[in-house]
């Protein structure tokens, strides 16, 4: 019978949004629910997605739903879509969820249910910030099933305080000198036969010494995610992203296929980063830029093994990587950028991102800033003395009452 159903919107005029509602073929009754939304385009979607739930006996009214179904369509219909990285982060949500509170039904997923999960994480020690992680996920797999009728209320699913990005990061931005301290260690990580005693000159002859070192110059100095780096291309290529020194200046093409925003982008290339592309001989822009290994597995874990070797921490359990690389990038470009602008560069999809990570003043610069304009002679500010001198009509000069 439920092959018969045919689901329509309508809009009320005592109700915002549009109502998706259908005959039951068994009892002859309407029923009808909020989609949720004010635009007929985005309701007409959710009643074609609900007639095609009950065509298919997968909406269950009331909350009799197996978590195991629910996880299923979930998995199959939403997650279906997602990069790799994103599906397995929703997977392991959600395999923590059901290992901690074994659950069987999805409305046992409630918010005391889901305060439960809540605090056992935080007893086996997890930190806060991936805490935060499960229940964000968890969160939007709840949030799907209400919106196709298998749940009625969505949980509590709020983070633990203290969980946000700024107490949270997981690094820092290294320094220039830790990131010279990092090339010096590249050799005694990738080319361990080499003679230490040789000379520096043969040293960065070796393949495998040179291949490492452009790539970490290019990680310092483009900005790029580890798992962008390893797609960047010479050729123009729909499925990665590539290099273009046709314009009048250099740019990145980035299509929505590896994009974390998921959106095709244009990108200026800075400067420093286009000088070192340059010095890569015409008749060799063949193929990746970076000719390091494919997975990015790998190469995060000789990364790491790089910063371990040359000692640079960033936290007091971490060694430098290549996100920590990246957080470099951001914060010596905020010293000449707007938010606004380093917001697009480092391609953030919200500015609070930014301005939580890299619009800081190192506390020293600053502090050097500010005792370079105190005249010490006068104790003026030096670039107000002939402001002080010479007020405007009206205005009487300032005393130095030191």
């Amino acid at each position: 019978m439920n092959d018969q159903v045919v689901v329509h919107v309508v809009r009320y005029k005592d109700r915002p949004n549009w109502v998706m509602r259908y005959t039951d073929p068994t009892t002859g009754k309407q029923v009808a629910k909020s989609t949720g939304t004010d635009r007929r385009k985005d309701a007409e979607k959710l009643a074609a997605q609900w007639e095609a739930d009950i065509r298919a006996g997968r909406y269950q009214k009331g909350a009799r739903v197996p978590w195991g179904a629910f996880r299923d369509l979930f998995i199959e219909q939403h997650l279906g879509d997602l990069a790799p990285r994103s599906r397995s982060s929703y997977v392991v949500a959600l395999n923590a969820f059901e290992r901690v509170v074994n659950i069987q039904w999805l409305h046992d997923a409630t918010t005391p249910t889901v305060s439960r999960f809540r605090a056992e994480l935080r007893n086996k020690g997890l930190r806060p910030t991936t805490v935060a992680n499960y229940l964000r996920h968890l969160a939007a797999s709840l949030k799907w099933a209400q919106r196709h009728g298998m749940l009625a209320e969505v949980p509590d699913c709020r983070p633990p305080k203290g969980a946000g990005l700024a107490s949270g990061m997981k690094g820092r931005p290294i320094t220039t000198e830790e990131f010279d301290r990092m090339l010096t260690a590249v050799p005694k990580v990738v080319a361990k036969d080499l003679d230490p005693d040789a000379d520096d000159d043969v040293i960065d002859a070796d393949p495998r010494v040179a291949t490492w070192k452009f790539y970490l110059r290019g990680l310092w100095l483009s900005g790029l995610r580890l798992s962008e780096s390893l797609t960047l291309t010479w050729e123009d290529d729909p499925d990665a992203i590539s290099v273009d020194l046709r314009g009048r200046r250099p740019m990145l093409r980035i299509p929505a296929v590896v994009e974390k925003g998921k959106k095709n982008r244009v990108l200026p290339i800075t400067p420093d980063f286009a000088e070192l592309l340059e010095t890569v001989p015409a008749a060799r822009r063949r193929g990746r830029v970076f000719a390091v290994h494919r997975h990015a597995v790998s190469v995060s874990q000789v990364v790491c093994a790089i910063g371990k070797q040359a000692g640079v921490k960033v936290t007091d359990k971490k060694f430098a990587s290549a996100h920590d690389l990246r957080r470099a990038f951001g914060t010596r470009w905020s010293r000449s950028l707007s938010p606004a602008r380093l917001k697009a560069l480092m391609r953030h999809s919200d500015i609070a991102t930014t301005m939580r990570y890299y619009v800081e003043e190192d506390s020293e610069e600053l502090a050097d800033a500010l005792f370079q304009t105190l005249d010490p002679a006068s104790g003026n500010v030096q670039g107000n003395a002939a402001q002080t001198q010479n007020p405007p009509a009206g205005r009487k000069p300032l005393k130095n009452k030191g």
